[in-house]
């Protein structure tokens, strides 16, 4: 992956936010605050392009899913940045979706992860409404170009400040501008179910993932010559993910009628 300029970066992403929310009509911004690394570097970026005072930080953690540490280093970035932040426990809303729906299903862990995420984007959509705000998504490049983000939760946002950030870059920016290391470095996880973790569902690391993607899309290299460098099936998997996951940053397809007679 080619070196890059933080500090020139910074900027561009300040200047992307600040324009973004001007041309938008917006107040500010809500951004949903994990304790992740992703999460921390969106909230220090928004703040820096609109000011603490115009945006808000929603926790939204799931009771016996999400870790006291995980909600501690949400606080902890919020209280640093001088933002207003709010917890909201997701769990009596689930808990009526389960009551609610005659099929539910508590075994089938990749739907009831979607269900959590489209959860706590209704939420944060229902504060930038009520404000007048935008939602400022939190998604890194390596996240969206594998799919490895729920369809209209996650994925369900205004902006993507960090959306051409590789998650490696994300580490660096984050340095760059005095993230905690302890949110640096804990393990990447979507808190969707006990013990997941991002790395163990994609089935390589970060580090590996993103050297595969940066030859095969941004290089575009053959992928026989990827292959050569590293493991033929993490190669396969990443660009099988890919292929599969296209429709999830597309909008919906819609049949061209045409209006002539």
């Amino acid at each position: 992956m080619k070196n890059i300029s933080y500090p020139e970066i910074k900027d561009k992403i300040v200047a992307f936010i600040s324009s973004g929310v001007t041309r938008s009509g917006a107040k500010g911004a809500v951004i949903g605050l994990s304790g992740g690394i992703d999460s921390a570097l969106t909230a220090f970026l928004t703040v820096s392009a609109l000011g603490k005072e115009n945006v808000l930080g929603l926790l939204l953690p799931e009771k016996g899913i999400s870790s006291k540490q995980d909600i501690d280093d949400a606080i902890e970035v919020a209280n640093i940045l001088g933002i207003e932040y709010k917890i909201i426990e997701i769990s009596p809303v689930l808990a009526s979706f389960s009551s609610a729906i005659p099929v539910f299903d508590s075994r089938a862990k990749t739907a009831n992860g979607n269900l959590k995420a489209r959860t706590r984007m209704c939420i944060l959509y229902y504060h930038a409404n009520i404000m007048g705000r935008m939602v400022v998504g939190t998604g890194n490049k390596t996240e969206l170009l594998l799919g490895y983000f729920t369809k209209y939760g996650d994925g369900g946002v205004d902006i993507e400040p960090i959306g051409d950030l590789y998650k490696t870059q994300v580490r660096g920016l984050s340095k760059y501008m005095g993230i905690p290391a302890r949110i640096i470095e804990k393990t990447p996880t979507a808190g969707l179910w006990p013990g997941q973790t991002d790395e163990s569902e994609l089935g390589v690391s970060y580090e590996v993932a993103d050297q595969i993607l940066t030859m095969l899309v941004d290089e575009k290299k053959n992928i026989s010559e990827i292959k050569a460098k590293f493991p033929p099936e993490i190669v396969d998997k990443l660009a099988a993910r890919i292929s599969a996951s296209g429709h999830k940053i597309m909008p919906p397809p819609a049949i061209e009628i045409g209006t002539n007679p």
